[in-house]
């Protein structure tokens, strides 16, 4: 297998841009590394399709190995033809791999395995000929029987020749791939209700049917936990006659033959009892296996513009864990994010202590000069924003406040990272420091969390675990290494996701911080237990030191480059207009010098700074204060596969679906909006009993 010009054909890239890039990662450079500093040999490809050439690489060399354990395993049975092991060898996907093994895969006992061992494999054979014209079918049958194989007549020969050549049917490579196409393109998904009584969020598929070509993924994912949940039985239905008429003209080469009969009710039975079900399966698989990688897709799209949210810094903010029944959790943090101080508070049902709440709050605003409040978003949420809100009117309608998504603050606080970090506090005070910090700094604190708890995206629970991780975990490790860290003030679990370090040396570097004091250049790196020169070349250009040894410590430079770096401070050729020409002087390649005149031009620069702020609120609205026709402003909390999710300030998000975000045809709602979009939106409906708000970004 030509790996390399698969490749080349796939992602439309040049053959130097693959080959370098399969050398790079073969070489242990990992995929920040090598789309920040190594432009030369990639030809610039960018950490997404970096990321994705790389999975499919793996997928491409996986193919390569069962290709050859598959030749191995026949051949070893003496059973490989030139001609299977070419076709073996042209196979494009493991699922056609899978499929020509199928006849020669060793079976647990099956009903055609017992047949085979009662001596029954001739007589299938002389079935499958179907070259008798004439004769008697009993003495065809006759030399088969034998009581101590428990075969006692005739009929009991016949139902064993055709069980195996059902099996014959079902594991026909070419049977497989003709009626798995027909599935996929003639198929139609059918649900319905198990109990048709019973109410569930599934009353919409209690009697459903979509084709299996065009069934939109969230649909495919919502009918599975239907399933799962016992409240929808599927199936997927398909022109059976067809099918079986395939199979008779493939099988069937004369219809004069006495074994006709047997022959066909073979292939009926072959094709009902163990093709259908089996490929009905296979369809369901590659339809939820699309569906997934879509709603992955969709969840790290979601995910990176929620970490790479611009910093609130140098404010001290108030964090409020909103609750009913055990009230408000609030922690005031400092201007870095130190816990300074804390409070509970009952401002809800059952004790609406709105006036000591509104003393209490006011009395810790004044104390510790708060200048933005930061409110959980989750239950009881709405009615805390009300009192705030007014305690913030008493207070002259100075201080903002915002609706922080608190999606994993409770898996943080109860977790090992918290309890390190906050051994001393009540698990519910380090939610609320946890979502005081998300405002100050998002990607700072959100990276203490895994990434499918922070709630951006659809059916998380349902997705492929695993995938699902390295997904997001990959965003987050992108997202990281585009903002770079401070090495001296950066956290374990943010120094994780740093290009090239582990778990096991991000302790080491936290525990030499603390011994050694701060770090004063990128090369004391070295002195930190575990981690080499291998590990320094792929971490040292996204770690930052302010106020170092070396000024080119807090940019984005990497130390192989400060020779280059250093050569334009001294010639003062910044914004020399020939890069080309300048590139050939300094002996470095036009992609990476123009990076290193950009970070000399604006060293530190945090790339966030570009994304949208936070919408930050003075006052609140009630759902009953809405009307058809009104123009607000909101933040976009979550985009899905049918439209986007939008906060304008009351309690319940209102949707935009995809046919309301603008005048034309929409794909996908992310060629329109982003989470932390910050968007103005006209009100459609309000149906205040389901608290649903249907918005438009049309006409507005």
């Amino acid at each position: 297998m030509d790996i390399v010009s698969i490749l080349v054909d796939e992602f439309n890239i040049k053959r130097f841009q693959v080959e370098n890039t399969i050398k790079l990662i073969d070489d242990g450079n990992t995929i920040p590394f090598i789309a920040r500093y190594r432009k030369e040999q990639t030809g610039e490809l960018n950490d997404v399709i970096l990321r994705e050439l790389d999975e499919r690489l793996s997928y491409l060399r996986n193919l390569e190995t069962r290709q050859e354990e598959v030749i191995r395993l026949i051949d070893e049975q003496g059973k490989l033809t030139n001609n299977l092991k070419d076709e073996i060898l042209k196979s494009s996907t493991l699922q056609r791999v899978e499929d020509l093994y199928r006849p020669y895969k060793q079976k647990r006992r099956t009903r055609a395995t017992i047949a085979k061992e009662k001596g029954l494999e001739p007589l299938a054979q002389l079935i499958l000929e179907n070259s008798i014209i004439e004769g008697d079918l009993n003495e065809i049958a006759l030399p088969y029987i034998d009581e101590d194989k428990k075969v006692k007549n005739t009929e009991d020969a016949f139902n064993g020749a055709m069980d195996i050549i059902a099996e014959i049917v079902s594991d026909n490579p070419e049977h497989r791939k003709v009626i798995r196409k027909i599935y996929i393109e003639n198929g139609i998904l059918l649900s319905e209700a198990i109990d048709k009584d019973s109410k569930s969020v599934y009353e919409m598929y209690y009697s459903y049917s979509e084709r299996v070509n065009s069934i939109p993924n969230h649909r495919i994912l919502a009918i599975n936990r239907g399933e799962k949940e016992k409240f929808l039985r599927v199936k997927i239905e398909v022109p059976e006659e067809d099918i079986l008429n395939i199979l008779r003209n493939s099988l069937i080469t004369n219809s004069s033959a006495i074994t006709t009969d047997y022959l066909n009710m073979a292939i009926v039975d072959g094709y009902r009892r163990l093709l259908s079900p089996s490929i009905e399966r296979e369809v369901r698989s590659s339809l939820t296996e699309r569906a997934e990688e879509e709603a992955i897709n969709v969840f790290a799209a979601n995910l990176k513009p929620l970490i790479m949210q611009p910093p609130i810094a140098g404010k001290v903010v108030m964090g409020i864990d909103p609750g009913f029944r055990t009230g408000c959790k609030v922690a005031i943090v400092d201007e870095i994010g130190k816990y300074l101080d804390c409070a509970v508070v009952y401002p809800t049902q059952p004790q609406n202590q709105i006036e000591k709440t509104k003393e209490k709050l006011c009395e810790l605003i004044k104390k510790y000069s708060v200048d933005v409040i930061a409110i959980g978003n989750g239950t009881a949420s709405r009615e805390t924003e009300l009192v705030v809100a007014e305690t913030i009117r008493e207070l002259g309608g100075k201080i903002p406040y915002v609706i922080v998504s608190e999606a994993g603050a409770s898996v943080y606080s109860a977790s090992k990272v918290a309890n390190e970090e906050f051994p001393e506090l009540d698990v519910s005070i380090r939610g609320a420091i946890s979502i005081g910090r998300r405002l100050q700094d998002p990607m700072a604190e959100l990276v203490k969390i895994k990434p499918k708890h922070i709630g951006v995206g659809q059916y998380q629970h349902d997705l492929n675990q695993t995938k699902l991780d390295s997904a997001l975990g990959g965003v987050v490790e992108d997202c990281v290494n585009t903002v770079g860290v401070d090495l001296n003030t950066a956290s374990v679990s943010l120094l994780n996701y740093v290009a090239g370090i582990s778990t096991r040396v991000s302790k080491n570097i936290v525990e030499y911080r603390g011994e050694k004091g701060r770090f004063k250049n990128r090369r004391e790196l070295l002195k930190v237990k575990g981690l080499g020169e291998k590990t320094f070349i792929q971490c040292a250009g996204f770690l930052r030191i302010s106020n170092g040894d070396n000024p080119l410590d807090n940019t984005g430079v990497h130390p192989e480059s400060y020779n280059i770096a250093e050569a334009l401070l001294d010639h003062s050729v910044l914004d020399d207009g020939n890069i080309n020409e300048l590139a050939g002087k300094l002996k470095v390649g036009v992609p990476t010098l123009k990076d290193i005149i950009m970070e000399l031009k604006r060293p530190g620069r945090d790339p966030r700074e570009d994304m949208p702020k936070p919408l930050l609120r003075m006052d609140v609205l009630n759902i009953e204060d809405l009307r058809e026709g009104m123009i607000l402003t909101g933040t976009v909390r979550n985009v899905v596969d049918f439209g986007a999710f939008v906060d304008i300030g009351v309690k319940q998000d209102g949707l935009v679906h995809i046919s309301k975000l603008c005048d034309r045809y929409v794909k996908h709602p992310m060629e329109i909006v982003k989470v932390g979009d910050i968007v103005t939106v006209k009100i459609l409906d309000v149906d205040i009993d389901s608290g649903k708000i249907s918005l438009s970004m049309k006409d507005i």
